[in-house]
């Protein structure tokens, strides 16, 4: 029998040995800093040696500690390489992906019957989160977020620009048959439907229409833009949205775009992936189809 040493703690060792600090790895984890300690401190028990040491409010691994991570790390490189050749090629893998809840609602889940049909064997498992800006969190193998291609933003992923974003003005066909919006100053007399998480849209695109911000007029803000859309499409209103995420809706009826030309450029999306992800692998081919999907919306 071998006498190995406890493997999760191994885990944790290496990524706080990798990032230099525990709580950098405690995010990329999802764990606290408290779970970090403890599993190291549960792995220089067994080993018999302390392997990182107070320096300031860091703690920094040894040089013996560094040259045992980069042995794991390496062991932990060839369990992967050998778990993916020895797994059953017909066996299911699950693909854990993060998005924004409109990014998922509007944009990704109407599109992954196109990515099941060539990847039968994948099941994306999507769950959401509230702001484009939220934490990152570990257990997810990509994750969708708000923000521009650099890697000092997220120095433990890797970044890949997946989706433009550009506003516009929305209605329902419905509202538009009623009292029609031909030019910027039809908007006069409409409710303005706005959202918390999309600050400023309003402004931005009447800036962009040439249209002073009317004082009085009447005005609905929710929470989140997913309701927002409803509200749109419902004809309580007409608001501001992203065409990349809209235009299913509007090429089924549902919304449309009375002022396509006027147009407000927003920050897109990009796709985050752990720098220790094997290249070539399931994420980065599900990548590439996001972006390749995005193309298509272009």
């Amino acid at each position: 029998m071998r006498r190995l040493p406890p493997l999760n703690a191994l885990r944790i060792f290496e990524v706080a040995a990798r990032t230099g600090s525990y709580a950098e790895a405690g995010a990329e984890l999802g764990l606290t800093h408290g779970a970090v300690s403890r599993q190291i401190a549960a792995l220089e028990s067994w080993l018999g040696q302390r392997l990182f040491m107070k320096d300031g409010r860091r703690m920094v691994a040894t040089p013996m500690a560094r040259i045992f991570a980069a042995e794991v790390g390496l062991s932990f490189d060839r369990l992967a390489v050998a778990a993916e050749a020895c797994g059953r090629p017909d066996a299911r893998r699950i693909l854990r992906v993060s998005a924004p809840t409109s990014f998922a609602m509007r944009w990704l889940i109407p599109r992954l019957n196109r990515y099941h049909a060539d990847h039968p064997q994948v099941e994306v498992a999507v769950t959401t989160v509230s702001t484009v800006l939220e934490e990152l969190r570990g257990g997810v193998d990509v994750a969708i977020r708000r923000g521009v291609a650099r890697d000092d933003a997220w120095p433990h992923h890797r970044v890949v620009p997946v989706l433009d974003d550009v506003d516009t003005l929305i209605m329902s066909p419905a509202l538009f048959a009623q009292r029609p919006i031909l030019k910027p100053a039809d908007i006069e007399g409409h409710t303005l439907l706005a959202s918390e998480t999309r600050a400023g849209d309003w402004a931005n695109w009447l800036e962009a229409a040439g249209l002073e911000h009317p004082a009085g007029h009447p005005r609905q803000i929710f929470d989140h833009f997913f309701v927002t859309r409803q509200a749109v499409e419902d004809g309580l209103g007409i608001g501001i949205g992203p065409l990349p995420m809209l235009e299913i809706d509007v090429a089924n009826g549902r919304l449309m775009t009375p002022l396509p030309e006027i147009r407000v450029p927003r920050t897109g999306y990009v796709a985050l992936i752990p720098r220790q992800a094997a290249p070539g692998n399931l994420v980065a081919g599900f990548v590439d189809w996001l972006a390749g999907e995005a193309r298509g919306s272009r």
